[in-house]
């Protein structure tokens, strides 16, 4: 998934690497999980395959693991990594490696919140679908009949928007929105304003006709989600998703807020190019389509409910029917990559990675092993051109899930 995220479209996609940060990789900061943090990595399951394709946690994979992590964390210069693996009876994998912060050497460790980018799209698909429940909107309506201005709104459906099928122009890609962003990045900019930068470039093709990535898709979605459940997204997706999901350490930031203890992310997407930490950056340009924030243990819980819909006490947060609606993926064009509604199918693996300037995550769910991943980095600096969370996507389901290895090509990331 090298995906989606509200990354700042770059005029160029390059592909020739940058340069390498030189980083201390501390050693790892490892835990047992939630409960028991920190304490030392668990591997209760033999080492073997099991029935449904995943390696068991014994000593000689967690060091094939921790030997990944690092040789990523070296080719693409990143800082800090926070890996979280958890699988029914083939163990447990915590870990935090190198620095969370690199003018103090703070470590990196598993309870920071991180801002988590484009997985904010699964959030705000949730509440459209939740409000699909409700009979409040219809995910054929057409966009036109909640927000006015739209190009093609007669004709571009909710179900359009939230399978990136609409066509529209991602205003990330506008010159103009990347000069004044990296300007002033510390400014607070409303949906209104997003959807300018997108409406004065045509749309790219039809609506329907193919699926290209654009977070003007979701800031749409957003605005849908405020008109017809009568409240604003922040507070709907509180009630609605977060509070029933039990992730009460999952938000949608009041302009800059971030809450500590959390990781500083380094970033070259600035006006001169030159890394700079964008802790303090205002997502506000992200809003519906990658603003929140959140942390290792929220994560895991939301992997599988996003990918399944059900909640951990076996509820369900939205119907059997939604459920299913937003896990018919269609064609991205990029090889064992579906894409249903605001959410990813890589080869098995259902769910979201995010990328905003500091920042990368990836939270997965693998259903027909009952198995998570959750990756969480403090560096968006691409590696060749591929993200640094798809590379250690990949180094990880390589070694743990081999037949269902988390794989796209170095362009595969929709920005």
């Amino acid at each position: 998934m090298t995906h989606a995220c509200p990354r700042l479209r770059r005029a160029v996609v390059t592909a020739t690497a940058f340069g390498v940060l030189v980083v201390p990789l501390a050693g790892g900061t490892a835990s047992a999980g939630p409960a028991a943090r920190p304490g030392a990595v668990t591997a209760t399951a033999p080492a073997g395959m099991s029935p449904t394709g995943v390696r068991g946690l014994s000593p000689d994979v967690v060091r094939q693991l921790g030997r990944a992590v690092l040789g990523v964390m070296r080719q693409a210069g990143v800082p800090g990594v926070t890996v979280g693996l958890w699988t029914p009876d083939q163990g447990e994998y915590v870990k935090s490696f190198g620095v969370a912060d690199k003018s103090t050497g703070r470590k990196m460790s598993p309870d920071l919140y991180m801002r988590i980018g484009s997985e904010t799209k699964t959030f705000t698909a949730t509440a459209l679908l939740h409000l699909v429940d409700r009979h409040k909107v219809r995910l054929d309506d057409p966009v036109g009949k909640y927000v006015t201005g739209v190009p093609n709104g007669n004709r571009i459906t909710l179900r359009q928007l939230a399978g990136m099928r609409s066509g529209l122009f991602d205003y990330t890609a506008d010159a103009d929105f990347r000069k004044a962003l990296t300007s002033d990045p510390c400014r607070d900019v409303t949906p209104q304003q997003l959807l300018f930068y997108a409406f004065r470039h045509p749309p790219l093709f039809p609506p329907g006709r193919r699926f290209d990535y654009s977070n003007t898709n979701f800031v749409l979605l957003g605005l849908v989600v405020e008109k017809a459940g009568g409240r604003p997204l922040a507070d709907y997706i509180s009630t609605h998703v977060l509070r029933p999901a039990g992730l009460d350490q999952t938000f949608f930031p009041a302009g800059a807020r971030f809450p500590r203890p959390h990781a500083q992310g380094y970033t070259n997407q600035t006006a001169n190019g030159e890394v700079r930490d964008a802790a303090d950056w205002n997502p506000s340009w992200a809003w519906a389509a990658g603003a929140m924030v959140s942390n290792l243990d929220d994560l895991r819980v939301w992997a599988r409910t996003v990918a399944t819909g059900v909640l951990p006490d076996g509820t369900r947060l939205i119907s059997p029917a939604s459920q299913k609606q937003r896990l018919a993926t269609q064609p991205t064009s990029f090889p064992g990559a579906g894409y249903g509604l605001g959410i990813f199918d890589v080869r098995g693996w259902i769910g979201h990675n995010g990328s905003l300037p500091g920042y990368e995550s990836l939270t997965v769910h693998l259903p027909t092993a009952r198995t998570t991943l959750v990756v969480l980095l403090n560096s968006d600096i691409d590696e060749t051109g591929t993200e640094p969370s798809a590379l250690l996507g990949r180094a990880i389901t390589k070694i743990v899930t081999p037949g269902h290895v988390f794989d796209l090509p170095p362009r595969a990331a929709a920005r």
